[in-house]
């Protein structure tokens, strides 16, 4: 080759790569400056949350949020559509009232169990009982008559409603030591004293149910002020209601202490029947490998103590401001960008098994899955989940996002496959490289998962608005990346509890007719 030739040759390869790093980083700064100068997180988070509401499986508000999706998606030309695995109980949430109308009138918060049966609109009064200390499980059949036509209090007294924080902070050493050892000794008793019942917290409300009880009242602290896990009812007749700590200790203390206490419970709700199950998607196709996909996922399905704003409307907003980002500036991806709004995660991973299950040709073709599911903050952990060679692509797609947004982040090669938790790990058992976005916690656990505290104020858009952009970076370079990710899975280690050997997980199938009680 003639040396002008080579020079030419050289020339223009240098151009191209050139033209392709500034194409690149052009992409990579405009969707950075659109999710910050025209974020459409905090409409996106007040239509969903405060319009929509609470999206609870086999509700018509799981309904209405994936009509809300599939007409937002649309507004931005992403073709999306729902697609049905199964069929779940429908209910439709109603008014609860609780009022203590005896020894003196007071107005209760509280609210009823996800899947509760209604009392209609005149609601039940009765009086009150606890759950005794019994001898045996005998001994508790023989005084199980006793909740016939009376509201059973299944759920132990707390004996404070401060959180371990606030006494830390303002009680004496001496006096923080001593209620803890008091309460301690108090969860000992009450663990003792359901033991003997012959029944568990999950089980007991039926067997009330059975012998006679007009309703349950519960109250299961999230040990922050204010905070209540709020799960299901799991009766068929009665309804079931969570109390406050405070209201719940008031009551409480008043049945141990023989003042007669009455309640007037009101608890609405409609039985549906049996309705559809389904999984909302979206996709921008993709040009050069239109049958391999990156899949960008979240779970849509929420409980309904609250509007399910961190759990997992943040993941579900972040998804979607993801996909608004591609489509705007990568519209023409290489690979196909799949956006999974899964449904029933919270029953057990259901519409992403099934998702996984259903749809073995686009399985066996992910480039990439990227989910985010454990509250509203900053994402500053990622692990490999087991992938040997995962470090070689997440680190190199990690590198176009700004430091800004990754400084924060720890990451863990390869890791160890994740066996539950969220939907990415149904992807992980199929053997898909499958990644957690985990976030910084924002004191999720006690104060938003699964609470009636889990609501738009509780959303820190700053930190969504960074997950949002390393959401699009990292699905915009593993659709571009021309090499195809390893699926090789590394050498478990030993698991420290047991002594043996990890194994990967095994895929599992979803429950596709659920939400009945036997």
């Amino acid at each position: 080759m003639k040396t002008n030739n080579l020079f030419t040759v050289l020339l223009l390869l240098f151009s191209f790569t050139a033209s392709t790093a500034q194409t690149t980083d052009a992409i990579v700064e405009k969707m950075v400056t659109e999710a910050n100068d025209n974020s459409q997180l905090e409409v996106l988070a007040h239509e969903l949350m405060d319009v929509v509401g609470p999206r609870l499986v086999g509700t018509p508000q799981m309904k209405k949020a994936s009509d809300w999706a599939i007409a937002t998606y649309k507004k931005w030309g992403i073709d999306a559509r729902m697609e049905e695995y199964g069929k779940w109980r429908g209910w439709e949430r109603g008014i609860t009232h609780v009022d203590l109308i005896a020894p003196r009138v007071v107005s209760l918060s509280g609210m009823q169990l996800a899947w509760s049966p209604s009392t209609g609109k005149k609601g039940i009064t009765a009086n009150l009982i606890t759950i005794p200390e019994v001898a045996d499980s005998i001994a508790f059949q023989k005084w199980l008559p006793n909740v016939k036509g009376k509201i059973v209090l299944v759920s132990m007294n707390q004996p404070t409603g401060r959180p371990d924080y606030n006494w830390e902070e303002f009680a004496t050493p001496e006096s923080f030591e001593k209620m803890k050892k008091d309460r301690d000794a108090l969860e000992d008793s009450w663990r003792d004293r359901m033991r003997k019942t012959g029944f568990t917290s999950r089980t007991i409300n039926q067997e009330l149910e059975k012998a006679g009880a007009l309703g349950i009242i519960q109250s299961r602290w999230s040990n922050g002020f204010g905070a209540n896990k709020i799960f299901s009812a799991n009766t068929k007749k009665i309804p079931v209601v969570d109390l406050s700590l405070e209201d719940y200790g008031l009551i409480y203390r008043m049945t141990e202490n023989g003042d007669q206490p009455k309640l007037k419970v009101v608890a609405e709700s409609k039985e549906l029947g049996t309705v559809p199950t389904f999984n909302t998607l979206a996709e921008i196709k993709g040009t050069e490998f239109p049958e391999e996909y990156v899949i960008l996922s979240a779970h849509f399905d929420s409980w309904d103590g609250a509007t399910g704003a961190t759990d997992n409307g943040t993941g579900t907003i972040t998804m979607m401001e993801a996909a608004r980002l591609l489509k705007k500036f990568y519209p023409n991806p290489k690979r196909t960008i799949l956006i999974g709004l899964w449904g029933s995660e919270e029953q057990g991973l259901n519409g992403s098994r099934a998702f996984v299950e259903d749809h073995p040709e686009i399985i066996a073709n992910v480039q990439a899955v990227f989910n985010q599911d454990n509250g509203t903050g900053r994402v500053v952990k990622i692990s490999g989940q087991g992938f040997l060679h995962a470090y070689d692509y997440i680190g190199k797609w990690l590198e176009a996002a700004p430091k800004d947004i990754t400084k924060q982040i720890e990451t863990t090669f390869p890791g160890v496959p994740s066996t539950g938790g969220s939907d990415y790990a149904s992807f992980v058992a199929a053997g898909v490289p499958a990644f957690s976005l985990s976030s910084l916690s924002w004191s999720y656990w006690n104060y938003t998962w699964h609470t009636n505290l889990d609501t738009y104020d509780k959303i820190v858009f700053d930190d969504v608005r960074n997950n949002a952009i390393l959401t699009a970076i990292m699905a915009y370079k593993a659709s571009e990346d021309p090499e195809k990710t390893s699926r090789e899975k590394s050498v478990l280690p030993i698991n420290p509890r047991s002594g043996e050997q990890r194994t990967w997980p095994e895929p599992r199938s979803p429950e596709r007719d659920g939400g009945k009680i036997e």
